[in-house]
């Protein structure tokens, strides 16, 4: 894998904190960054995997409308 440098600009505060953090957990702060930011992309890339298959499920399914919507709100909710 090909690494690039960036440069990243964070409060004082929340980058002795996780400083802090990186060390407690055995890691510099590059790799701690690196590993937090590849678990969202993962997330991410997940999401997007399953709604994909989800909407292609969903195009599958015949609820029996053609469709078509038949009814309109008062239908669904008479009125007294």
């Amino acid at each position: 894998m090909e690494y690039q440098n960036v440069t990243l600009s964070l409060p004082k505060d929340v980058l002795k904190k996780a400083k802090i953090l990186a060390i407690e957990q055995d890691s510099s702060l590059s790799g701690l960054m690196s590993r937090l930011l590849e678990e969202l992309v993962s997330k991410g890339d997940n999401y997007h995997q399953a709604r994909e298959r989800h909407l292609a499920i969903f195009k599958k399914l015949d609820l029996g409308t053609g469709g078509r919507v038949n009814w309109n709100r008062e239908d669904l909710h008479e009125r007294r």
